[in-house]
């Protein structure tokens, strides 16, 4: 049975895409995000087509400005974005697109597009959220892809799996320990290195994040 991947907007309570405020080049603006963590990954531009097609296939199409034509996000990469959902402003003239997101979302190889910064708030420092586990295990997929001399990564992926099945047993015997003494700063240190390593060994095995938030989520009752 092949796979329906479309998106449904066939409700009468959907916005209709006939009253989006295109643009006078027949474009809007679309901000993709993070299904999963909530994270901004991209700012891009579709028209009516792209729109249509991203609905269609379930994928996410753009249009490129500097070269003129319709793009699917991943087309050479593989960085595709699978899309969850498509919302309209109050006034249709901008998209926000929940996608999950397979790789780094920008050309650079990084997560988000948007990773420079400028100004934050000196009374409240920045708050860590999960999208830094999808960043560690892009750094780990592309140490994988592009290996650099000294990188602990680098030696873990080549030792293989047994090697990392044993740092795995050695950081969790160690977050043990750190809690049977109840020392909440070492379990807090202890458990980043055990995740640190279950991320390498499911990189290890194939076995994306994606994977994990469905299995947890399978398991989850409201």
């Amino acid at each position: 049975m092949t796979e329906n991947n479309s998106i449904n907007n066939n409700a009468k309570e959907y916005f209709d895409i006939d009253k989006i405020c295109w643009d006078d080049r027949g474009l809007v603006p679309v901000v993709a995000q993070d299904d999963q963590t909530g994270a901004v990954l991209m700012l891009a531009y579709m028209n009516k087509e792209a729109l249509s097609l991203t609905i269609e296939t379930g994928y996410a199409t753009y249009y490129s400005r500097s070269r003129k034509r319709l793009w699917k996000k991943g087309e050479t990469s593989g960085h595709t974005q699978r899309v969850r959902s498509i919302m309209a402003d109050c006034d249709g003239d901008a998209l926000l697109v929940r996608v999950t997101q397979t790789g780094p979302a920008c050309h650079t190889n990084e997560y988000s597009c948007f990773y420079n910064p400028i100004a934050t708030a000196q009374e409240e420092p920045r708050k860590a959220d999960a999208s830094i586990l999808r960043k560690v295990y892009d750094v780990i997929a592309d140490r994988s892809a592009n290996p650099k001399e000294g990188s602990y990564t680098n030696y873990l992926l080549d030792k293989g799996v047994e090697k990392i099945c044993k740092k795995i047993g050695e950081e969790a015997s160690e977050t043990i320990i750190a809690a049977v003494k109840g020392a909440t700063g070492e379990v807090r240190y202890e458990s980043a290195d055990l995740i640190y390593h279950l991320l390498v060994l499911l990189y290890n095995q194939d076995i994306t994040l994606e994977e994990i938030y469905q299995e947890l989520a399978s398991r989850h009752k409201d």
